[in-house]
């Protein structure tokens, strides 16, 4: 096999691995006042089926290199993503809230695997070029949302919302196969292990506090605003719809990130414009949330998904090699989806008690000033040592 083609399959690979990382919680937003209805869940219960699997996601990012002493890189990446296949399979012939609850912890132990695991591959086999891999691996997690959150309602339209979520098992079998026929068993990552915890690095304190809250918009903007505008009077398909024009934007701020990020080695300029854009996006929902719909939902979403490969590509910007640049990425990400997972949570309980969402969106808005002040601080050219 050549070395162009080797390069493309890989490619392809985290293309299609990356796409399951988010149908787990994206298919549900959309159909969430449906499966309330049918399964009794409260809006704090249901506030969980995000942050159940957001906050397992960050607990196992913490343990990253014992995972990969466990079961190597190749083949945790494979059990990842059958666990994320066996969660949806089994959302298809039942539908009850507890099981609903035990697929999202599945779903999100199998997300977290990955999500642990293909930094470090991709550093390693990528070396120089990781960055815009990265940004093509995190464009493909927001496809995923984008195909899942946008197709769902339909589906269960057509049929019910049982099979609307269970037929996202279909492209996590694809994932399983393709990842294991384009990687080589034979293949190990080196251990290069850091000498110290990441842990004891301020600076990596500060790079997960970015990450978290950048990602709190997403798990926020995930989880609630299907349901926010169902509120509102719009259809679910509308309402989901929208989503899928959130997770458009995202996608297409990805795709510009990735091709932009090899040109210079200064992240904040990118940075601030995505804040920005989220910030407007914000307002809209606050102030306007009918008439300024579809513009909120764009600058959202080009703010989240700007934000989202910038926040880890900085953080491996941080590491000499690619075990360094995998234990601080699992690191930020472990510690940065415990706090996500908390703002998903926080609204839940909002509309539960307050039958409002407003206050969520003003909460993160506020929190968009903090990302503000910590990029001041990501200079180029800054190293975490072990």
């Amino acid at each position: 096999m050549s070395r162009f083609s080797e390069r493309f399959l890989f490619s392809a690979a985290i293309l299609v691995v990356g796409i399951n990382l988010r149908p787990t919680m994206a298919a549900i937003g959309p159909m969430l006042d449906v499966i309330q209805r049918d399964t009794g869940l409260s809006d704090t219960g249901a506030s969980l089926l995000t942050t159940l699997p957001v906050a397992l996601m960050g607990i196992c990012l913490l343990f990253t290199s014992r995972l990969k002493t466990l079961f190597g890189a190749r083949n945790g990446i494979i059990l990842g993503l059958a666990l994320i296949l066996i969660g949806n399979l089994l959302r298809w012939p039942w539908s009850s809230a507890a099981l609903l609850l035990v697929t999202a912890i599945l779903g999100g132990i199998g997300i977290a695997m990955v999500q642990a695991l293909l930094p470090i591959v991709i550093r390693h086999r990528a070396g120089a070029a990781a960055a815009g891999l990265m940004g093509l691996y995190s464009t493909a997690i927001m496809a995923g949302a984008f195909l899942s959150g946008t197709f769902s309602p339909w589906i269960a339209q057509a049929s019910d919302w049982q099979p609307a979520l269970g037929i996202w098992a279909v492209p996590a079998l694809l994932g399983c196969l393709i990842w294991w026929r384009v990687t080589d068993p034979r293949a190990s990552v080196p251990e290069d292990r850091p000498h110290f915890p990441v842990s004891r690095a301020p600076r990596a304190w500060l790079l997960l506090a970015f990450f978290g809250l950048g990602t709190g918009a997403y798990t926020l903007v995930l989880a609630w605003l299907p349901p926010f505008y169902t509120g509102l009077g719009r259809s679910a398909e509308t309402a989901g719809l929208m989503l899928g024009v959130v997770t458009l934007a995202e996608v297409l701020a990805g795709l510009v990130v990735s091709y932009w990020v090899s040109r210079s080695t200064d992240r904040r300029p990118a940075i601030f414009t995505a804040i920005g854009a989220l910030f407007a996006g914000l307002l809209g929902l606050i102030f306007a949330p009918l008439a300024l719909a579809w513009p909120s939902a764009v600058f959202a979403g080009l703010g989240i998904g700007a934000l989202f490969p910038l926040s880890l590509i900085v953080a491996m910007d941080h590491g000499d090699n690619a075990s360094a640049a995998g234990a601080i990425a699992g690191f930020v990400q472990g510690g940065g989806y415990l706090v996500a997972a908390a703002l998903p949570l926080i609204a839940g309980l909002l509309r539960e008690y307050l039958s409002d969402l407003t206050l969520a969106w003003g909460l993160m808005a506020g929190l968009c000033v903090v990302l503000w002040l910590i990029a001041i601080r990501l200079r180029p050219g800054q190293r975490i040592t072990f």
